[in-house]
């Protein structure tokens, strides 16, 4: 009797702990978020001691058509993927094939950065937690639609600039989780797709996850990426990350994230099957990193912050909070963990607005019971209030009636820029052209600007993405001998700086 009563309260607790929140409210909430914000779709899921108690799509899988997005709705994660390849890294530790303070060099001899030290003393958990010392994004210029393998790509890495000291700082570093990827293959003898679908999909049973775009039409009911463009949305090709995967390639549904989700909020194990150990669980959930925090405001929801393995860790109306953020060409999506109340949200949207930080808020709040908060208005608010004026000032700064210091002619060559390899400027019957040796969707025609700066105009649209406004400029030495060309394309991801170059003919 003693133990059927002891069920039934537990039952109990559950039922009233889930019927204390709304679900009909949140799914309003959501519903006009996705209007205010005017974002073409979106799917989100929430999962609530071991279950999935929320699952739904809101507004189009692509704008201009009527197809609504579900549970099963396949979307880009991006950079949620890290967590997976933390994870795989785990387990290969726990099959003593791999040490969490292994030096990455001793796995990949070629793996070299901007300092001799500094290559031969960044270990696993330097690449994990984006503490080697490269900026935050630095390299990503290489990897981007280009048709370098990942070796390739991470030899170049020996090329990047040094941003702050070796484990001084945080540089949000995608090369190097490309790095750990090829770890993971070069152990394995697998690519690490192979590892991936053997090691998380399969025995979570995430039958629509793929790592590659290829794969999206063969599984169906897809959303389409769209990309902003003068504020509004339109629909783009998918792109194809497989080569770069282990950063950023994973495409998934609400659903088999929820089982993510699932295995994560009971540290490793999912039904009978146990991914990784509970020492494995704490050190991917124990930061490596950690960020500064504003002390000085009356908000007390947060004290600490940091970057762990794969997973961006915080308290939180003190509850740890664990989680990570995505952004696919366009795609962006959040997964949050509440492990204490064994709380798990995903938000996949198919836009360029960052819906998502907002509605996982509100949504956590919800469950927490902590103070009623509208996150939608006030990030909205915030959004609108960013705008961003760099492409402006640019068009504002032009000099009209100017003309180049040289004849178009010597500007015509081969140039080399060391992290990535050869840039080469044409001009084919007056067809005046720059064109990437490992990148051919950057191919642009150039047009005079001002002085010695031309500008790109992409002869493929699909680069609006994210380059919406691009200018060369040839420099010149004191004898007006062209001696090499520097990049200005206003972003927050891709830095064409890194791109400068030197002619070689």
């Amino acid at each position: 009797m003693k133990h059927l009563l002891f069920t039934l309260l537990v039952c109990l607790v559950f039922f009233s702990s889930s019927a204390q929140v709304d679900l009909k409210k949140l799914d309003a909430y959501y519903a006009k978020a996705l209007k205010d914000w005017d974002i073409p779709g979106m799917s989100i899921a929430i999962v609530k001691d071991g279950k999935v108690i929320f699952s739904k799509g809101y507004g189009v899988r692509e704008a201009g058509k009527n197809d609504t997005p579900d549970e099963h709705t396949l979307y880009a994660i991006a950079s949620n993927t890290k967590a997976m390849t933390a994870a795989m890294i785990a387990q290969l530790v726990e099959e003593g094939k791999l040490g969490w303070n292994d030096k990455a060099k001793n796995h990949l001899p070629y793996f070299e950065l901007y300092d001799p030290y500094v290559s031969s003393e960044t270990t696993i958990r330097d690449l994990l937690s984006h503490r080697v010392g490269l900026g935050t994004f630095s390299g990503d210029i290489i990897w981007y639609r280009s048709t370098l393998s990942a070796e390739e790509i991470v030899k170049r890495a020996r090329h990047l600039p040094r941003a702050y000291d070796f484990r001084s700082g945080y540089g949000y570093s995608n090369v190097m989780y490309l790095t750990a990827g090829e770890i993971i293959k070069k152990i394995t003898g697998k690519s690490w797709g192979e590892n991936l679908n053997e090691r998380i999909l399969k025995p979570l049973n995430m039958t629509r996850t793929v790592w590659s775009a290829n794969e999206v039409q063969a599984k169906g009911n897809a959303a389409s990426p769209h990309a902003l463009v003068d504020g509004v949305h339109k629909p783009i090709q998918w792109e194809n990350w497989e080569t770069i995967a282990a950063m950023g390639g994973v495409i998934s549904s609400v659903k088999d994230i929820s089982q993510w989700m699932i295995m994560n909020l009971n540290n490793g194990v999912y039904n009978a099957d146990t991914l990784f150990s509970l020492a494995s669980r704490n050190m991917m959930w124990t930061p490596h990193n950690s960020f500064v925090v504003d002390h000085t405001r009356p908000e007390k929801a947060v004290h600490l912050r940091g970057y762990a393995l794969g997973w961006t860790i915080s308290d939180y109306y003190g509850r740890l909070r664990v989680g990570h953020t995505g952004g696919y060409s366009g795609m962006l999506s959040a997964v949050t963990l509440i492990p204490d109340e064994k709380l798990g949200v995903v938000v996949l949207t198919n836009g360029m607005k960052p819906i998502f930080g907002p509605l996982v808020s509100y949504t956590v709040d919800a469950f927490l019971k902590a103070p009623v908060k509208d996150w939608s208005a006030e990030g909205l608010e915030a959004y609108k209030k960013n705008k961003d004026t760099r492409i402006e000032e640019r068009r504002n700064a032009r000099v009209m009636n100017t003309k180049p210091s040289v004849d178009i002619a010597k500007y015509v060559g081969e140039y080399a820029a060391p992290a990535y390899g050869k840039i080469f400027v044409t001009n084919d019957g007056g067809k005046f052209r720059i064109t990437f040796e490992h990148t051919p969707d950057l191919a642009a025609t150039l047009d005079h600007w001002h002085y010695d700066v031309f500008k790109m105009t992409w002869e493929k649209s699909d680069p609006l993405t994210w380059f919406q406004h691009a200018t060369v400029k040839f420099e010149l030495d004191n004898n007006n001998n062209v001696t090499g060309l520097s990049f200005d394309v206003p972003n927050d991801d891709f830095w064409f700086d890194e791109l400068k170059s030197h002619k070689v003919k």
